[in-house]
């Protein structure tokens, strides 16, 4: 199990050493406003690889874009604040519209360098391009390190797949016992809860990963988190079941068999087959006498239906990335 303050200590270790750095690389070169290309290398790390050199360039554009506007306001007022007051008149909207926003802060302060200044000369703008790039390129080399998390994503995969089990297993036994006050839904908010929890996990990896399209994880977790709207509309159903029907055992004995054989590695095809053979001997039963049981059987085949559902996310899962091994 992840440890969350060790993570944190880890992240707050990284940024430390991500801004020391930068700001060390710019005092050796001689730089001005050496704090800035620290600050910059925190603004950059971002929780992923992927979006943390997104980041990185698009800073990069918009700089270049606060670079030119500023040699323009400067240009034409002075290296006064109503120059940089028109600078930001115009560059906000601009950051706004090309959705640049997390790269306004750093580069209007970048451009407020110049008015202490007092000029654009080609040092002074060189100096604000290096402390940019140390900036930003240390905080690219901070996430580096980062990596698709195997063993978490494949400990939080069986979880999930361990809450679908208890889930089927209190169904079956509900089915059998509609008195049971146990049965619940504090499983299923449990099981949403871990499903959430792996597609951060497995939506972080991807992004961690480069040259890569292994959308496995993700997909996984997508069609687990569709079997679990299903499964609760399994529940709603099973829950409003108060007589038990002389057909509930082979539902009840098919859920049990579906709790004992769940697991990410069973395509679902053999289930399917076996819930076929279930789905004729229920239509082959006589039909009830008594009303309440009548109404009850009915259920049962609303949630018969449910369970076809659910098997047959699995198998188009399964079926999906069985070609796409293919193909490959």
């Amino acid at each position: 199990m992840k440890k969350p303050w060790l993570e944190t200590l880890f992240t707050c270790i990284k940024l430390i050493c991500a801004a020391l750095l930068a700001m060390a690389i710019a005092y050796l070169l001689d730089l001005e406003f050496v704090a800035s290309a620290g600050v910059i290398s925190l603004l950059t790390i971002m929780p992923t690889k992927k979006e943390t050199l997104k980041t990185a360039g698009i800073r990069f554009l918009a700089f270049g874009v606060a670079l030119i506007l500023a040699f323009v306001c400067f240009g034409l007022l002075g290296f006064n604040i109503k120059a940089f007051a028109l600078f930001l008149v115009i560059y906000i909207p601009v950051c706004q519209l090309c959705r640049w926003s997390y790269a306004l802060t750093i580069c209007s302060v970048v451009a407020s360098h110049f008015i202490i200044l007092g000029d654009m000369s080609f040092n002074h703008v060189m100096n604000e391009i290096l402390i940019f790039t140390i900036g930003v390129g240390m905080g690219v080399v901070a996430n580096l390190h980062l990596r698709k998390d195997v063993d978490y994503i494949e400990q939080l995969k069986d979880e999930t797949d361990a809450e679908m089990k208890s889930i089927l297993a209190g169904m079956a036994e509900h089915i059998l016992d509609a008195e049971n006050t146990d049965y619940n839904g504090e499983l299923l908010h449990q099981l949403r809860k871990s499903i959430r929890n792996a597609k951060n996990v497995a939506d972080r990896n991807y992004n961690n990963q480069f040259g890569t399209t292994d959308i496995y994880d993700i997909e996984y977790i997508r069609m687990r988190d569709k079997q679990c709207m299903v499964i609760h509309e399994m529940y709603k159903i099973v829950r409003h079941i108060d007589t038990t029907p002389s057909t509930a055992h082979l539902i009840s004995d098919f859920l049990k068999y579906m709790s004992e054989t769940y697991h990410k590695d069973n395509d679902g095809k053999l289930t399917l087959e076996k819930f076929k053979e279930m789905d004729l001997e229920m239509k082959s039963k006589p039909l009830p006498v008594a009303r309440k049981e009548f109404e009850d059987r009915a259920m049962l085949f609303s949630l018969m239906r449910k369970i076809e559902e659910f098997v047959l996310l699995k198998i188009e899962f399964s079926e999906k990335f069985s070609e796409a091994g293919k193909q490959k």
